[in-house]
């Protein structure tokens, strides 16, 4: 019996409602194997195992390298041997060789006689200072220098004086001593003759003796004297000489009150105001001479020791490349740099001026068949000990040395090989890895 539904009310225990396909299957056996199917087989198995073997080394090198970078964000120059050229170059600007500086020799007032940018010659007048102090000076000195010539003059009558006083006294000792010796005469031919005591005959000795003797020290007497006067004369002298230099330098300075144009040029820049009050030794303007302009190079002070004068420069002007050389270095580094001054070599070109733009290059050191690649940040990293070199699809870090640097150009001394390629950008988001994947 059935139930509304059409199941049956009630099934015995064990049986089955929906039969499987069981009944239905059939073992079937395995097809015969072809033998061309085992060496279709057996080339793909090959081909894969030699591709293996290929990719291997590769595949490897890249599960092993830590990181990769992009080609696109390197920089990739070949290494080649070139001419080094080692040069520094900088905005230079066109100064006069000689440019003069004129100074006041005395306080005081000045007052000029010329304007900026107006041409002189030589020995024209430029200024004038006026200096009340200097001119007292002046006239006190030369009051001194009257009155030590009096004095000499004094002294040299004084002299005369006293030279014939004692040739007069000389004179009077050498009469003395004549008498003296008339005397002894008389005495000996009358003791000869007993006419005269023995007293009066040694008497008539001791008085030429001590006239000989009076006679000795008044020559001695007029020595010394002429020496002493002497001396005391050339002192005078002295003096006299030594307050004329005096008064001569016053006058140099009293002249120099005006001054006026030691070369050919034009005026410069007026440092002071006119009718202005001045110190001694205050700069009051500037001459140019525009015969003889050369150029003044800033240079770092990194190539100070590297310059020296008689190397060759060239000097961008105007749209030409002008010829120059290395005239002097400044001792003296300001901001960073030092002042190189530069000539040319084919004389002063025309029409240029005072403080006008130029661009200066300076040959340092040209070097040829050197081991070179190309300047990059690459050099600052790890202070260029290492480098990476391209290998396929990988960089590999090598140690190099590194030699002289040039503005676009590196020397290699150690490391690397020409035609070998190196990155020289920066390298320092990878600098720490021995290999680095390369991707496009």
């Amino acid at each position: 019996m059935s139930g509304a539904l059409g199941f049956p009310e009630a099934c015995p225990r064990g049986t089955t409602l929906i039969r499987d396909t069981s009944q239905q299957d059939r073992i079937l056996a395995p097809p015969p194997t072809s033998p061309k199917r085992w060496l279709v087989r057996g080339g793909i198995a090959l081909a894969v195992l030699g591709l293996l073997v290929v990719f291997m080394p590769g595949m490897a090198r890249w599960f092993t390298a830590s990181a990769s970078v992009s080609s696109e964000r390197l920089r990739i120059a070949e290494v080649r041997r070139d001419t080094l050229l080692r040069d520094v170059a900088a905005q230079a600007r066109i100064v006069a060789a000689r440019s003069p500086t004129l100074y006041a020799q005395a306080a005081g007032t000045v007052s000029f006689a010329v304007q900026a940018g107006q041409a002189v010659a030589v020995g024209d007048l430029l200024a004038t200072v006026d200096s009340p102090e200097l001119a007292s000076e002046l006239k006190r000195e030369q009051a001194t220098l009257a009155s030590l010539e009096a004095e000499a003059s004094g002294q040299m009558i004084a002299n005369r004086r006293a030279q014939l006083t004692k040739a007069r006294e000389l004179e009077t000792a050498r009469v003395a001593l004549r008498a003296a010796e008339r005397e002894k005469q008389r005495a000996d031919k009358a003791w000869a003759q007993r006419a005269i005591s023995e007293v009066d005959h040694l008497r008539a000795g001791d008085e030429i003796e001590n006239a000989t003797n009076a006679f000795a020290q008044a020559e001695q007497d007029v020595a010394l004297e002429r020496d002493a006067l002497a001396l005391e004369l050339s002192t005078r002298r002295k003096a006299v000489e030594r307050q004329q230099l005096l008064v001569a330098d016053l006058q140099r300075k009293a002249d120099a009150l005006a001054i006026k144009a030691p070369v050919a040029g034009m005026v410069g820049n007026l440092l002071v105001a006119e009718r202005a009050q001045v110190a001694a030794n205050a700069p009051l303007l500037t001459v140019v001479d525009l015969t003889e302009l050369e150029v003044e190079v800033p240079v770092p002070e990194v190539y100070a020791n590297d310059i020296v004068a008689g190397l060759s420069a060239e000097v961008a002007l105007a749209g030409a490349r002008l010829a120059g050389e290395v005239r002097t270095i400044s001792p003296e580094v300001v901001e960073g740099n030092v002042n190189v001054r530069v000539r040319f070599k084919d004389g002063t070109p025309p029409d240029l001026r005072q403080n006008q733009r130029a661009q200066a290059r300076i040959l340092i050191e040209e070097r040829p068949g050197t081991l070179l690649v190309e300047r990059g940040p690459f050099v600052d990293v790890g202070g260029g000990r290492f480098a990476f070199r391209v290998e396929g699809d990988r960089l590999v870090r090598v140690p190099v040395t590194l030699g002289a640097l040039a503005a676009g150009q590196v020397e290699i001394l150690s490391g690397l090989e020409p035609g070998q390629r190196i990155v020289i950008s920066d390298t320092s988001e990878f600098a720490e890895q021995a290999e680095v994947n390369l991707t496009n």
